[in-house]
């Protein structure tokens, strides 16, 4: 496939010296054709001409060279499996981390559950004293109505005597004289 320009619009594309350009078309390193007094250059023979092709010579490696490249590929592949092995065991240890939190999270919900239980009856034993007392109360001023004195000489649980329901001084000398 050839793309035939004008030698001046081909100096504008590459930014070349038109001089420059007819050397390279003496020297035979860009094609070139003449139509009507006008010269053509081929624009895809030119990418060679421009463009300074450098030999590269490869370096012969020596065995000493060979030896240090090997080397340093076992090591690094020695530092890679190391890696991905520090990674499973990463993954391992987060794992078991997180199986370790759910279970203390379910110790803790199970913790407050029994908590809140302990706490309902607690609750429901210190109602049930309280309505005990009252009804003891109750029984007190029923007995001491019935049969006077001897109520007051009858001894209760400590848990139970109440200062505020001892019989004042003023009652018990009633009581006396009677």
């Amino acid at each position: 496939m050839e793309n035939w320009l004008k030698i001046d619009d081909f100096c504008e594309a590459t930014n070349l010296k038109r001089e420059l350009v007819e050397k390279l078309i003496a020297d035979k390193k860009l094609k070139s054709r003449e139509e009507n007094g006008v010269i053509l250059v081929d624009a895809t023979s030119s990418t060679n001409a421009i463009i300074k092709k450098e030999d590269v010579d490869v370096p012969v490696l020596s065995q000493e060279t060979n030896a240090h490249i090997a080397f340093a590929e076992k090591t690094i592949g020695t530092i890679l499996n190391l890696h991905e092995k520090v990674l499973e065991a990463k993954d391992d240890s987060i794992a078991s981390l997180k199986d370790e939190n759910k279970f203390l999270k379910d110790a803790l919900y199970s913790m407050q559950e029994l908590y809140d239980d302990d706490q309902k009856g607690a609750q429901f034993l210190r109602e049930q004293l309280a309505r005990s007392q009252e009804e003891l109360e109750t029984l007190k001023r029923k007995y001491r109505l019935m049969w006077g004195r001897a109520g007051d000489k009858v001894e209760l649980s400590p848990l139970v005597k109440d200062e505020s329901k001892k019989p004042d001084s003023q009652s018990q000398e009633e009581e006396d004289a009677k």
